[in-house]
């Protein structure tokens, strides 16, 4: 069996990065073709060696004969997605019976409507080929008829939180409970700040992305001031900022740099550099305490017993707090709440209070947690060998 892996946004989301790098753990297979929207960042961070890299789409040529036989196709209404399926050709024409086409992405639903999943999964659908939507969070408001109707047609769906998972078991009976395959994510040895590895820190992430979803304009930034103002004036702790999507127009070290500034000469505060997904977890491995905005920040924190505080703007950062503690209140403060720059600076206080009652529980839950990755894997087996 051979598998597919798509759509992929690219690694400079490192959310992105370690879920390719862990499904293809879970899948145990080198059979993998990775069809990516950003090759240049994938072959950076994964490297043709380590997975085959493709892009989904191709360009027609205008004038060619193939352009004007879409084009009048379109137009004379005898197939109006000739255009597109031309387009995905490259990813539609390697399906076939003997495919798994895996959904990767995590939240690919999340954000309206993406025709051109819908119609390579119709595509391949008539091929023969196995859906597979693969450690997914979904809006359930957001949930439109025709993407109920998409989501119907997957041979398996592995829901990586509750909220999610009850919400699409309605829809599709094939859905199942798991860990996002992030939480295996491995760790390997990262370039640290001159100074950092040595000493006690804080690690904390934001970026454009959750600024973007601020209430109040400018509060993200401040609430995060009042965060350092307070762990250098009643702490001996130092404190890392750690970018974990660095993709054009979401880049994170645009956010965390403009308050770097204005920290840099007090030599407590450090920037990381830009790497890879698994030195970038043992960099949070190494906080005493976290406070992130990208989900899968948050999941490198998490799955290293970090005590972890989310500014969260969807239903996976609920969902998955809610799997570890039983509730996301306390847990997770939701970005459009935050109207005052000292709500995140309290909601941190209290958890940081708490740090070492938390890392207690999150070091006895974690294992059992984290193996619940694998049975994404073992459903997807059952579901070959049916």
């Amino acid at each position: 069996m051979k598998y597919v892996l798509f759509p992929h946004g690219g690694s400079g989301n490192h959310g992105c990065e370690a879920i390719v790098r862990t499904t293809k753990k879970i899948l145990k297979s080198d059979d993998i073709t990775l069809f990516t929207f950003c090759e240049d960042e994938d072959i950076r961070y994964l490297g043709k060696e380590y997975i085959s890299i493709k892009r989904p789409g191709r360009d027609l040529k205008k004038g060619s004969f193939e352009y004007y036989w879409v084009t009048i196709k379109q137009k004379l209404h005898l197939d109006i997605e000739a255009p597109d399926k031309s387009t995905f050709s490259p990813i539609i024409d390697v399906c076939d019976k003997h495919t798994v086409l895996v959904s990767i992405g995590g939240d690919n639903y999340c954000y309206g409507e993406n025709e051109y999943i819908y119609l390579v999964n119709r595509e391949v659908k008539k091929r023969g080929t196995k859906l597979v939507l693969w450690g997914c969070s979904v809006e359930p408001e957001a949930i439109s008829e025709k993407m109920e109707k998409d989501l119907a047609s997957y041979d398996l769906i592995t829901a990586r939180e509750e909220l999610t998972y009850n919400a699409l078991k309605k829809i599709n009976p094939n859905t199942v409970l798991v860990t996002d395959p992030a939480f295996i994510l491995e760790k390997s040895p990262a370039d640290y700040p001159e100074g950092l590895k040595d000493k006690k820190y804080i690690g904390i992430n934001f970026g454009p992305t959750i600024e973007r979803r601020e209430s109040e304009k400018g509060i993200v930034k401040q609430s995060f001031r009042a965060i350092i103002d307070y762990i250098l004036e009643n702490t001996d702790y130092n404190v890392a900022l750690i970018p974990h999507v660095v993709r054009k127009g979401l880049d994170d070290r645009q956010s965390l740099a403009v308050v770097y500034a204005d920290y840099k000469q007090t030599g407590r505060v450090f920037f990381v550099k830009d790497q890879n997904c698994e030195q970038l977890k043992d960099i949070i491995s190494g906080c005493e305490f976290f406070i992130g905005a990208r989900t899968h920040s948050t999941i490198a924190a998490y799955s290293t017993c970090v005590p972890t505080l989310v500014l969260g703007y969807s239903v996976k950062a609920r969902g998955i707090a809610k799997a570890l503690f039983g509730t996301d209140e306390k847990y997770v403060l939701p970005v459009q709440s935050l109207k005052d720059e000292k709500e995140l600076l309290n909601a941190f206080i209290s958890l940081f209070e708490k740090r070492n009652e938390i890392k207690a529980h999150l070091q006895e839950i974690m294992p059992e947690y984290i193996e619940k990755s694998y049975i994404a894997g073992e459903k997807l087996e059952e579901l070959i060998d049916g």
